[in-house]
């Protein structure tokens, strides 16, 4: 399993975003399954929503989320069920690189046993069990 990052998903949906290229090229692995089901933390999809509204539109932010919610690869993880263990990841950390949205990506992948984060965010490489993608 892959557990989805905001800086991911605003890059495959902005195709102006630097990024984009190499997103495209993970999206399409995760359609065909390369790292099996895709999560998608609630707290992520708040972000790309707000990111994506701001970049670019409202419309464009609206229609990136239905995508989302309706794709077939994704599963969505309401985070009101993993809210404690991200505070407690959030409390951990040894300095202040993580975000609690990213707090809450690491509490969903050790919960689910998803080794692998679609990111962009260096920070992830630091934490222990987990492979960030792409490369």
């Amino acid at each position: 399993m892959i557990v989805l990052d905001a800086s991911f998903l605003v890059a495959f949906f902005n195709e102006r975003d630097v990024h984009h290229p190499a997103a495209a090229r993970v999206m399409q692995d995760i359609i065909e399954g390369a790292w099996g089901r895709a999560l998608l933390p609630e707290y992520v999809f708040l972000e790309v929503a707000t990111v994506l509204a701001i970049r670019l539109d409202l419309r464009t932010a609206v229609e990136s989320g239905d995508i989302l919610l309706a794709s077939r690869e994704v599963d969505f993880i309401a985070c009101s069920d993993i809210f404690q263990d991200a505070l407690t990841v959030f409390r951990r950390q040894p300095r202040s690189a993580l975000s609690f949205a990213d707090a809450a990506i690491v509490a969903v992948a050790r919960r689910e046993n998803a080794p692998f984060v679609a990111t962009f965010d260096d920070d992830f490489r630091a934490i222990e069990g987990l492979t960030v993608v792409p490369e």
